[in-house]
């Protein structure tokens, strides 16, 4: 085993690489030469990719479920807080790897369970990426019928949900500089514009909207209260969540030796940021609820056309430039890491290949659940299932971390995506059951107590009232499990750095040789990801 001495010594800072320059990096360990990011620029990524018009839609959610304005107010903060919180530790696995995140899993799931992100990532980012363009190209048709009389059918929503998901594909393809450019604009421009939102909605905006749990509400809806609440507060908390396997795919790009506190705080603060498209959404879904409560109608609710419906005149413009401008951000933040981690589970295609594959069947999955199927009613089962399922993954990542107190083999993470057998993280042909069982127990145990009421009950998930207590149930057994599976059925010494493991047992055991293509070369000596700072 290295010791920190052995690191190489870093490379001379390189100029960063043109706009219009294809992206040739895959998801192999970024050079210390091109490592140019800064945790400002992880902040802007990831607040870009939240500070947009589907978050405005998902911050609309607790007036949809019958909250009044403060009482969704306080789910929004709840969620916010609480997600960016479990969110912001998942940035640190960039600088220390060099790597996306799914890639670093191989640490603790194992350089076959390293697919389990991939796929998380995958079920996410089509996700998010569907909700942004279905959001987004409905606000431009409505605008544009509002401003210049453009007929609203299929074709015309056809159209214009190719073009944007068109022009997010080509963002993507150009790679990660050329999206950090968007992102740029995007951060400062969707803020002008929410921020001339609030002027618009100003006067028609009241605080003490009641909602439909008022004193006079009779007790079964009274008894519903709690669960709308919880509901509400875990899709306002799944737009964070749903940032943790992409973290690395932005966080990869900064020097390794960057102070661990700024990454953390950088990725926390990007979320805490989003309260201000979270609160557009809540506000204006209020005044909606109130002028054209038609559109909060919870068998066919229609938060774009309650929007425009309300929205003075003036503000039709800066409401297509919002769902411009803020559904390209988040969909190049979702269709550039999914592209970029499907490179690395079929080797045979390059970053550009993978991205442009993946972003093709997203976009026919947009239209088959939008012209095909009523998907976008659906949207709390998206989002609850992703963190249920995303949520345990992470906190294995996290703890295995600070275990392993931050000590990781970049080379020996790569073994997967260079087709080779063997190294630190091959464990049990290449399954690290330890990981792998408290995610997958947790993930099934927290769906089991999933309630999302007319929508998806769990077989538990009225053990509690009604309140879905999926996500704290996972999140307590992943933890508990984890740290108990380290202890009772210790890890290969190996995996650990030269100070030893933190709160986990080791075992002496070889470490089974790399074997493979490519196998005879020294590959990177292992680092020690020193908690600096």
């Amino acid at each position: 085993m290295s010791s920190p001495s052995a690191l190489p010594e870093p490379s001379p800072a390189a100029a960063p690489p043109a706009l219009t320059e294809v992206e040739t990096h895959g998801i192999e360990r970024i050079p210390d030469a091109d490592r140019t990011a800064t945790p400002f620029d992880l902040f802007r990524v990831a607040f870009g990719g939240a500070n947009t018009f589907s978050t405005c839609v998902l911050g609309a959610f607790p007036i949809l479920f019958g909250l009044s304005f403060w009482q969704g107010l306080a789910a929004t903060l709840l969620g916010v807080v609480v997600g960016a919180l479990i969110l912001c530790p998942m940035a640190v696995f960039g600088p220390v790897n060099g790597t996306n995140n799914a890639v670093s899993s191989s640490a603790h799931l194992g350089v076959h369970g390293r697919v389990v992100g991939s796929f998380l990532s995958l079920l996410t980012a089509v996700a998010f990426f569907s909700i942004s363009v279905w959001s987004s190209g409905d606000a431009l048709v409505g605008g544009a019928h509002r401003l210049f009389g453009l007929p609203r059918g299929d074709v015309t929503y056809g159209v214009a949900y190719a073009l944007f998901a068109g022009l997010v594909l080509a963002v993507c393809v150009y790679g990660f500089r050329f999206m950090l450019f968007v992102n740029k604009i995007a951060v400062t421009s969707a803020t002008v514009l929410f921020l001339v939102g609030a002027v618009a909605f100003a006067g028609d905006f009241d605080p003490s909207y009641a909602g439909v749990f008022t004193a006079s509400a009779d007790a079964a809806t009274q008894d519903l209260f709690w669960p709308s609440f919880i509901g509400a507060a875990l899709i306002v908390l799944s737009t964070p969540v749903s940032f943790g396997a992409f973290l690395g795919d932005w966080s990869r790009y900064i020097p390794a030796d960057t102070p661990r506190r700024k990454v953390i705080g950088a990725a926390f603060l990007s979320q805490l940021a989003t309260l201000l498209p979270f609160v557009f959404g809540l506000a204006t879904a209020s005044i909606i609820a109130t002028k054209a409560p038609d559109y909060v109608d919870p068998a066919a609710p229609d938060f774009v056309g309650g929007l425009l419906a309300i929205s003075p005149g003036w503000f039709f413009l800066p409401v297509c430039l919002l769902a411009l401008i803020g559904g390209m951000s988040t969909g190049t933040t979702s269709l550039y890491g999914t592209g970029l981690d499907f490179s690395s589970v079929f080797p045979r295609l390059s970053r550009v290949q993978a991205t442009v594959l993946v972003g093709v069947l997203s976009t026919v999955f947009i239209f088959v659940g939008r012209f095909g199927f009523d998907l976008v009613q659906s949207i709390s089962t998206f989002a609850t299932m992703i963190i249920t399922c995303t949520t345990p993954w992470m906190v294995v990542m996290i703890l295995g971390f600070w275990t392993r107190r931050g000590w990781y083999d970049p080379d020996a993470l790569q073994v997967f995506n260079r087709r080779q057998r063997g190294g630190r993280y091959w464990f049990a042909h290449g399954w690290n059951w330890r990981g792998m069982t408290a995610w997958w127990v947790s993930a099934v145990i927290g769906v089991l107590f999933t309630n999302i009421p007319g929508q998806f009950v769990g077989p538990l998930g009225d053990l509690a009232n009604g309140i879905d207590i999926g996500l704290p149930v996972s999140l307590a057994v992943s933890a508990v499990l984890f740290l108990t599976l380290l202890r009772v059925f210790p890890e290969p010494r190996a995996v650990y750095g030269p100070e030893g493991a933190r709160l986990a047992r080791t075992v002496d055991v070889p470490v089974p040789p790399v074997t493979g293509p490519g196998a005879e070369g020294d590959g990177l000596s292992p680092v020690l990801a020193a908690e600096s700072g």
